[in-house]
């Protein structure tokens, strides 16, 4: 009976302990010796996008038809309007166009920030010659949810990853999956669902490793969470039970 029970207790221990393989970020990371970087990434626009587009000159006067200052397009109000980036930028329509001063329809959809910067410099310097056309896209945000805490986090530079994301929320509890990492993308209206997994050193390979705006992030729950869950919430409910097993095993052998 006394060996019964330490081989019962070494397998509750057992079990409620997380295994260097659980919880380790980039193992093997050796093999990241000599790898090469990845390729420069950089977001396409889409439906429903904001950019800021701004187009300046050593001469600010000719530069001006271009400015969204024009034609009463821009944001006279008060501190609101301010807030609001749909009032201080352009909106990608339905058809992923946006309309701008003196050029009129622009498709930008599917376009990279330094692809439309090139499209329009070479527009607008039939008109302004020293043109210099900065973009911006300004409603660049991902979606956090599971083992992280819930949170809609903004990126100011459109540019972010896996790694960088979860710093940015604190990190995964001990309860969620490292390994198994979900991401939700929509492009051109068609869903698609990569997995990243953030113990091995190859997610620096994974086309999931850079995020992509309006992703959605998931950190799923481990096992031990999910059965914390149930009606034994821990291992200390287990070792509870077992003890109160082994009192009424020998109350009632006796």
């Amino acid at each position: 009976m006394k060996k019964n029970i330490i081989f019962l207790l070494s397998i509750i221990i057992l079990t409620s302990c997380s295994t260097r393989k659980e919880i380790v970020y980039f193992q093997g990371a050796e093999r990241l010796q000599g790898m090469q970087a990845a390729m420069e990434f950089e977001p396409v626009f889409e439906v429903n996008d904001i950019l800021h587009i701004k187009v300046t000159s050593q001469i600010p006067e000719v530069a001006e038809p271009f400015q969204m200052t024009m034609g009463g397009r821009a944001s006279t109000g008060g501190g609101g309007q301010q807030n609001n980036p749909a009032l201080m930028g352009y909106m990608v329509d339905i058809d992923g166009n946006i309309q701008f001063p003196g050029l009129g329809t622009v498709s930008v959809a599917g376009k990279s920030r330094t692809e439309l910067e090139q499209y329009l410099a070479g527009e607008i310097r039939n008109y302004v010659t020293d043109a210099v056309i900065s973009v911006r896209l300004l409603n660049f945000r991902v979606v956090v949810l599971g083992e992280t805490g819930q949170s809609v986090v903004q990126v100011e530079n459109e540019r972010i990853s896996v790694p960088e994301l979860l710093a940015t929320v604190g990190g995964i509890t001990y309860d969620g999956k490292r390994d198994n990492i979900m991401i939700i993308r929509e492009v051109d209206g068609i869903k698609s669902v990569g997995t990243v997994d953030m113990t091995s050193a190859d997610v620096f390979k994974n086309p999931y490793y850079y995020l992509k705006q309006n992703d959605i992030v998931y950190v799923e729950p481990t096992y031990r969470k999910v059965k914390s869950a149930g009606f034994i919430t821990n291992w200390q409910g287990l070792v509870s039970i077992a003890t109160t097993a082994f009192s009424l095993i020998i109350l009632f052998t006796r």
